[in-house]
């Protein structure tokens, strides 16, 4: 499952019109077989890409659904939380994907998607959480 990893850039009006061509191709692929993982993943970045946040967590909250021991299933859950405004949920799914072996740590401490939730002082606990990760490891 490939990691969110392109920071949010205002879209050219062709690089808009190509992306929702290609959310159409893959909803339509959706229609026909909605466990298709590799499909909602792609889906659930190109909604995010075109800020159409909720129709990203939808497709997320589908991922951590079929993939509940999939770290990055909930990490990416939690970016959907934060860039909906909904942190108490960002936290947990944050929790839940550390607990379930997420490390990639630099990658978290700026990852666009969550730039709202680290404002916010749930993040502190994650961070204490990352520290004791750490402090286990070395």
């Amino acid at each position: 499952m490939p990691q969110k990893t392109r920071p949010r850039k205002k879209l050219s009006r062709q690089e808009q019109r190509n992306l929702d061509i290609e959310i159409g191709f893959l909803e339509g692929v959706l229609k026909r077989d909605p466990g298709f993982t590799d499909v909602l993943q792609i889906l659930g970045e190109d909604y995010t890409r075109r800020g159409r946040y909720d129709e990203g967590l939808h497709v997320d909250e589908q991922l951590a659904k079929l993939n509940p021991t999939q770290p990055l299933a909930h990490y990416n859950l939690a970016c959907s939380y934060s860039l909906t405004g909904q942190y108490d949920l960002a936290f947990h799914s944050l929790d839940r994907a550390l607990s379930l072996g997420y490390c990639d740590f630099r990658w978290m401490s700026k990852d666009p998607d969550l730039s709202n939730f680290r404002k916010h002082p749930l993040y502190r606990k994650i961070r204490a959480k990352i520290r004791s990760i750490r402090i286990k490891v070395s």
